[in-house]
């Protein structure tokens, strides 16, 4: 089961911190393209493949601590570095407005912390139902 959790995982986190850049994107009304996308999510991408390996989050993917905590942390520090790096988001000369470090911490908070909460609230619940309900 644990298997499937991490595959599980890496999909619904990709999933979110494309949708992440998407909805970025969308709030300064730049325009959709697949490369536009790419171009904006792909250091966040980055930083989450790190922190997935390093967490070791194959074997313990819903796990708030450490697994979420890492992959959140390394996938805004990287994706931050690498947008720095790369040139991307310099708003008048500020190659890494405050605001937008604080926003995109938040949000992937929300995201990647977020639902391995709900879904661990979950299983543990249907695990606790299945252990109490009596043998047939």
């Amino acid at each position: 089961m644990t298997r499937t959790w991490g595959w599980l995982a890496a999909v619904v986190d990709i999933v979110l911190i494309v949708a992440f850049a998407a909805i970025g994107r969308s709030s300064h009304a730049e325009a959709f393209s697949p490369l536009g996308l790419w171009t904006t999510a792909y250091p966040f991408l980055a930083g989450w493949a790190i922190g997935y390996v390093s967490s070791g989050a194959w074997g313990r993917p819903l796990r708030l601590w450490p697994t979420g905590v890492v992959v959140w942390v390394l996938t805004v520090f990287i994706g931050m570095a690498v947008r720095v790096a790369t040139g991307q988001g310099v708003v008048d000369g500020n190659p890494l407005p405050v605001s937008f470090v604080i926003v995109a911490t938040i949000v992937l908070a929300v995201f990647l912390l977020g639902w391995r909460l709900v879904a661990g609230l979950l299983v543990a619940r249907r695990e606790r139902r299945s252990v109490g309900a009596p043998a047939r």
